[in-house]
């Protein structure tokens, strides 16, 4: 009921929207053709297809907004949200006017206008989203469809909740009291009024005229609350039950339908979808391309160089690390250690004696990783994922954290969202593990294309600002 009548008022809203804004680009024209240009038949034929490319703009961004399930809504955050959901509102609409113009090379529009009119869409979206939005509420929600709703569960449940229910006030509802099967002590009262316990739910319905019943958690006692379920049903109220599966699993969830199974999840991993691994593939190869034929040949001079002058060996350092699904692959990566190095599994320290002159210098500006390009090039790597460890220290990081290895079910990187966050270099603590692997759980659950590219964006950077803990 509470998601239907929220979606519902948004849709009012927003073709009320649609009829101001026709309102005013009328009265812009108007204004512009009797004190500004003059009346100009021939450009005022264009302008019925103005005002219809930025009312499309307007559902569009009404519609994008729903399918990226962005939490901004008119109804609910105060002024600031209705402040940023204007301006998002006026960029589509004047945004598409533009598309439609750039197109067509239409040219006929007055500046004038467009100056006039982009002030007053703001304002007029402005002033709808914060007055007109509860006026619609008040008319659509009030009297019979006030929504009267009873809690039943927990009371520490229904003090989590409290915020939430009192932002859906504006969409009609009112909640009535709770019941629980543990009276409410004298010197901890409730936040709603205690009403009885799970059993008298059927006499409180009726004396209350509840619509709807919110369960605090899921039911544990299967038998009891399908005879409750029986009673709401045969009373027409409706039924909502707060999920808390996360918390009885100690794990986020996420939820899937999918011929008509139902399952939960622990995790979304975008990067599942081949359309989505395959625009990452893109910029990979766009990026390393030109970096593996023109930057790596004269920087691997340099560094061939200072090896010789330092410490004489092979350019090229290779290891086996834990790739995708713990595939091991060979890692290549130019040499900062001397030759014949006893401690190859240990991690390197800030003033590592086995890293020779000049070393230092390669690691702290990501030097040393250029080579990895070819590894991206051979498909074993991408430019932005999880960075890939020794074998042998998985193995110890997977000891303390048991989750640790799920971050090998996408590609490994060059760099990566816990790398430019400034988790690199040594990892002797717990919580500096967890801090990389929260990050790098992060990247795997939220992958977008842009997040790659702000990652890049930001590694570019460091190479020239590195964080205190490149060594």
């Amino acid at each position: 009921m509470i998601i239907q009548r929220k979606n519902g008022l948004q849709a009012v809203l927003v073709l009320a929207q649609g009829v101001l804004i026709t309102l005013v680009f009328v009265l812009c024209a108007l204004a512009t053709f009797n004190f500004f240009t003059g009346i100009n038949w021939g450009m005022m034929l264009h302008y019925p297809i103005y005002v219809f490319a930025i009312t499309a703009g307007l559902f569009l961004e009404s519609f994008r907004r729903d399918q990226a399930g962005m939490e901004l809504s008119p109804f609910e955050g105060g002024f600031p949200r209705q402040h940023q959901l204007s301006l998002r509102q006026t960029f589509y609409a004047i945004g598409t006017l533009f598309v439609y113009l750039v197109l067509t090379k239409d040219a006929m529009i007055s500046r004038i206008f467009l100056g006039l009119c982009l002030p007053m869409f703001y304002l007029t979206l402005l002033l709808s989203n914060r007055y007109l939005s509860r006026r619609l509420a008040e008319r659509l929600f009030g009297g019979l469809r006030k929504g009267r709703v009873l809690l039943i569960g927990p009371i520490s449940k229904a003090v989590i909740l409290k915020d939430w229910l009192h932002s859906k006030e504006i969409f009609g509802i009112e909640t009535v009291g709770i019941l629980n099967d543990s009276p409410v002590e004298p010197g901890n009262p409730s936040l709603y009024p205690y009403l009885g316990t799970v059993d008298s739910a059927e006499r409180v319905i009726s004396e209350r005229s509840v619509s709807q019943v919110i369960l605090l958690e899921l039911p544990e006692q299967a038998d009891r609350y399908r005879k409750l379920i029986s009673e709401l049903e045969s009373q027409g109220v409706r039924l909502l039950i707060l999920n808390n599966l996360e918390e009885k699993l100690h794990h986020p969830v996420w939820y899937m339908e999918d011929d008509g199974h139902h399952f939960i999840g622990l995790r979304k991993e975008p990067l599942e979808n081949p359309l989505n691994r395959i625009s990452k593939r893109i910029l990979d190869l766009v990026l390393a391309l030109p970096v593996a034929l023109f930057i790596l040949p004269p920087v691997a001079v340099i560094v061939w160089a200072i090896q010789q002058f330092n410490s004489p060996g092979p350019l090229i350092l290779r290891q086996l690390r834990a790739g995708l699904q713990n595939n091991q692959f060979e890692i290549l990566k130019f040499r900062t250690m001397h030759v014949n190095n006893p401690s190859v599994t240990q991690q390197a320290t800030k003033n590592d004696r086995r890293i020779y002159r000049g070393g230092h210098f390669l690691r702290r500006f990501s030097i040393d990783e250029l080579p990895q390009f070819w590894n991206v090039l051979q498909g074993e790597m991408s430019l932005v994922g999880p960075r890939p460890h020794l074998i042998e220290h998985n193995a110890q990081f997977a000891k303390v954290i048991a989750n640790f290895p799920i971050r090998m079910v996408v590609k490994p990187g060059i760099t990566g969202l816990a790398q430019v966050r400034g988790f690199r270099g040594e990892a002797l603590t717990t919580e500096a593990i967890r801090q990389r692997l929260e990050s790098d759980i992060e990247y795997l659950e939220s992958w977008r294309l842009t997040l790659d590219i702000m990652i890049i964006a930001r590694t570019a950077v460091q190479m020239f600002i590195p964080p205190k803990t490149a060594y």
